[in-house]
């Protein structure tokens, strides 16, 4: 009975004890003005958090990524190089009213390649824009054409552009295609230089005097002009601002600490021309995102390739053994700090489950399919790695067995059993057939003796024969 009433005494005690220990559960991710929102983990290429991300929303200057992309591509491929002399043509002001954002460039303007990357990406110049894509497209609307191309090859599958800065509302795009885009663009090493750079001049050219930009992207930029040092971010780099009135103020950056490596878009967000606010809430919510996802996010080895998780039977082995599956690769996870064992699961696909010896080692039999709380989070190759050996003894007693169990040999089989028993039969009816025979030759020469006896008998005692 003592023992009865101690058992729910211990686990009052416990309940107790663990509501005074830390909470160790992630906190849920903070609430956001932007209508659109992606995070990403940009070392496996996961989002980790999404809000409205597939809703179709015109990108803003967040087309410059796109833009910049293909210049740096077309550089990379050596058709421009970055110290190239590049003239304004007539059409460098395409699209553009005096609200636009520009460099201010000029038709018979000469500046270099690099210095009009720098213009797009820091001071998000449209003209500069428009004179890139006019040199790699050989027209404004050849380049839009390459843009819709690159988009669909990246897997975009709504994006849409019409010109090459974001000035058009008719340009489109989802919050997850821009992150396919900039994912693709941060991959580029130059791309990376060119949107991470917070300050930059550039030289005097044949028609204007040097100009100074500051980057707009307040994370890495104290001189930007949303801000100053307010929303300065230790970790920060890149990508790019954006702004219309459709759009509302977007933001697409990064930000690396302590092997952390994230990509957020925000898009949609309220700020101070549409909606008479100081603070400028893409900023805020980048922010907001980044502190959750360094505190309550961390890596965790859910595979490891050194601990076996799967055994087969396999016939004809030497000694019995099984062949023991190994992870082909380390699966290593971005997940919430609370994340337990319980939380994840592997699910087995064995390819073949009838195996026989002898198995080679490093051969893949199958793979695991890894979940958390019921989540798809990647999968993995099985593979040996050891070789089952083959029992000799046991494989010869399978092949006489395979061999004796076809049908041609059965028969075959059959008709030498019916041909020995006819054989065997013959033989027992010969050797007693013969041993008649003999036995009866071996009487009438008794009788033949025995007669030739009584003859010569006869013929001593003086019989007239």
């Amino acid at each position: 009975m003592k023992k009865i009433k101690l058992l729910p005494l211990l686990l009052l005690c416990c309940i107790a004890l663990s509501m005074l220990a830390p909470s160790a559960f992630a906190s849920p991710a903070p609430e956001l003005n932007g209508k659109n929102v992606v995070l990403a983990d940009l070392n496996t290429g996961r989002v980790i958090y999404s809000k409205d991300a597939d809703t179709v929303v015109t990108p803003a200057s967040l087309t410059k990524i796109m833009t910049v992309l293909l210049a740096v591509e077309s550089v990379e491929r050596g058709e421009h190089s970055l110290e190239e002399a590049v003239i304004a043509g007539e059409d460098c002001r395409a699209g553009l009213d005096e609200e636009s954002s520009s460099a201010e460039i000029v038709p018979g303007e000469q500046l270099t390649f690099r210095d009009l990357l720098y213009c797009s990406m820091i001071q998000s110049a449209s003209d500069a824009c428009n004179v890139l894509a006019s040199l790699i497209g050989g027209s404004i609307d050849n380049f839009v054409a390459m843009m819709n191309d690159r988009a669909k090859e990246l897997g975009c599958e709504v994006t849409h552009f019409d010109d090459p800065n974001g000035l058009s509302n008719n340009n489109q795009t989802t919050a997850y295609e821009m992150f396919l885009i900039t994912q693709e663009a941060i991959s580029h090493d130059y791309f990376m230089v060119v949107c991470n750079i917070a300050d930059v001049n550039i030289p005097a050219t044949n028609l204007h005097d040097e100009r100074e930009y500051h980057n707009s992207n307040a994370l890495i930029s104290s001189q930007s002009v949303y801000g100053g040092n307010r929303y300065l971010y230790t970790g920060a780099a890149g990508v790019k601002t954006g702004y219309t009135r459709a759009a509302g103020y977007c933001l697409i950056s990064t930000a690396e600490r302590e092997g952390l490596h994230f990509l957020a878009v925000v898009m949609g967000c309220d700020g101070w021309l549409n909606a008479h606010i100081e603070d400028y809430l893409n900023f805020e919510d980048t922010i907001k995102l980044y502190n959750w996802g360094f505190s309550d996010f961390s890596y965790r080895n859910v595979i490891d390739t050194s601990t076996p998780v799967y055994e087969l039977d396999v016939e004809l082995a030497q000694d019995h053994a099984k062949a023991v599956l190994y992870p082909q690769q380390r699966l290593r996870l971005l997940l919430p700090r609370d994340t337990t064992d319980e939380d994840v699961s592997l699910d087995f696909r064995i390819y073949n489950t009838e195996l026989t010896a002898p198995v080679k080692a490093g051969e893949i039999l199958g793979e695991a399919v890894v979940s958390v709380n019921g989540e798809v989070y990647g999968t993995v190759n099985l593979i040996t790695r050891e070789e089952v050996d083959l029992a000799r003894s046991e494989y010869m007693k399978r092949q006489l067995k395979d061999f004796f169990s076809n049908r041609w040999v059965i028969g075959v089989t059959v008709v030498v059993l019916v041909i020995a028993a006819l054989y065997i039969t013959l033989q027992i009816r010969y050797r007693k057939a013969r041993e008649k025979y003999l036995e009866e030759r071996r009487q009438a020469e008794i009788r033949r003796r025995k007669r030739q006896k009584e003859f010569e008998e006869k013929r001593r005692e003086g019989w007239d024969l």
